[in-house]
């Protein structure tokens, strides 16, 4: 198990809402009111998304490549983390603090309207720089604003992306390169996601339904979530991480879920847990037909029956790279509330079961964790290209 590691702060911006309090709250109440119909990124189109509806904050910051929606929706959150990064950093020092965020957007809605202006125009619009839309530039952004001169880079590895960012950040911890790490995850919704998602014919016309007979896609989302990470003792441990690449196909999973079994025995090694110790996992579950199939699969040859799982995306939309991020905040949230207190999401679904799944203990309204051990949660992240990650958090 090697070294303790903390999250010491955490902060959101999700189609659930702005901080901590409001998102546990609507969270917890299995609200859909941030999923929205809106042909904005589907022009004469209307597709359900996740969508961020909280004004965002000005960037401070002049510098061009900075200056994208992405890096509003990221400082919102980052904003909430500012007092303890400073913290961290009159601790440890600047250049001991590091930044691994997760995004596969960046800015790329910049670089649609300066296309778009182009062709009307014959010229890029001049506020325009192509670095808005590299996908580096959220981790530059994000080191930028909060002072760190640290390590600093961005994962992009699809919808694996902000889980993936807690592994990396983990890692540096531990090879002593950083006394405390910014991770997480931001993305924001764009023409070539949503309409990416669309011609995979992977998008839902209603809200996303997963683990349902009913169900037929996804519905894309966006929003941002970062964490302090450090070996400062805290309330809430990160235990670890597993990672695989089953490799089977370029935007399908192994069917037969090995990939997403691996990462999760990986996470449960890597943290010195058995199955029977985790008390709720937050499932991938985009709703899909092959996600949901092969993840159904994975987890019940893994865990008993009874560990309590769902899926949050029906309540985000499915935000890709900061996805992984998101939903360990919704975690981080869960741990955070009193411990005997400590209710879980709902699983927000039609409820038509479909009887080719293997049957998951899939939770309910006002449901909480059993049991008055040590409660541990898990979260599962699965991107195309067969990149798979699961991180361990805990509290007592």
């Amino acid at each position: 198990m090697g070294l303790s590691i903390y999250l010491n702060a955490m902060g959101i911006l999700s189609p659930m809402g702005l901080g901590s309090e409001e998102t546990l709250r609507l969270l917890l109440d299995g609200d859909q009111s941030g999923m929205i119909r809106s042909d904005h990124w589907t022009p004469g189109v209307e597709e359900i998304v996740g969508q961020v509806t909280e004004p965002l904050p000005i960037l401070k910051s002049k510098e061009p490549a900075f200056q994208s929606r992405n890096n509003q929706i990221l400082m919102a959150a980052l904003d909430q983390i500012s007092d303890e990064v400073n913290e961290a950093i009159s601790q440890f020092g600047e250049y001991r603090v590091g930044v691994v965020l997760g995004s596969s957007t960046s800015g790329v809605e910049e670089s649609e309207k300066a296309i778009q202006f182009h062709e009307k125009h014959g010229s890029f619009p001049q506020n325009y720089h192509f670095s808005q839309q590299e996908i580096g530039t959220p981790s530059a952004f994000a080191a930028h604003y909060l002072g760190v001169k640290g390590p600093v880079y961005t994962v992009s590895s699809a919808c694996a992306s902000g889980g993936k960012a807690f592994s990396a950040g983990a890692r540096l911890i531990k090879a002593g390169i950083c006394d405390a790490v910014i991770v997480g995850g931001a993305d924001s919704l764009c023409h070539m996601t949503v309409g990416g998602f669309r011609s995979l014919q992977a998008i839902s016309d209603e809200i996303c339904n997963p683990m349902s007979q009913n169900r037929s896609g996804t519905n894309i989302g966006e929003g941002a979530a970062v964490f302090l990470m450090s070996m400062k003792p805290a309330a809430i441990q990160y235990l670890g991480s597993g990672e695989s690449s089953d490799a089977h196909h370029i935007s399908a999973p192994d069917p037969n879920g090995s990939g997403a079994r691996k990462a999760m025995q990986l996470a449960l090694q890597s943290a010195g847990i058995a199955p029977e110790q985790v008390s709720y996992i937050n499932m991938h579950g985009t709703a899909t037909e092959l996600n949901d199939k092969m993840e159904s699969l994975a987890i019940s040859s893994l865990f008993p029956e009874h560990v309590p799982v769902s899926s949050t995306k029906p309540l985000t939309g499915h935000a890709l790279g900061a996805a992984g991020a998101i939903e360990a905040a919704c975690m981080w949230l869960i741990l955070s509330q009193e411990k005997s207190q400590r209710y879980l999401p709902p699983h927000v679904w039609d409820s038509v079961v479909d009887e080719d799944l293997p049957r998951l203990r899939l939770t309910g309204k006002a449901e909480k964790i059993d049991g008055s051990e040590r409660h541990i949660l898990m979260s599962n992240s699965f991107a195309f290209g067969g990149s798979n990650v699961s991180i361990l958090m805990g509290a007592d």
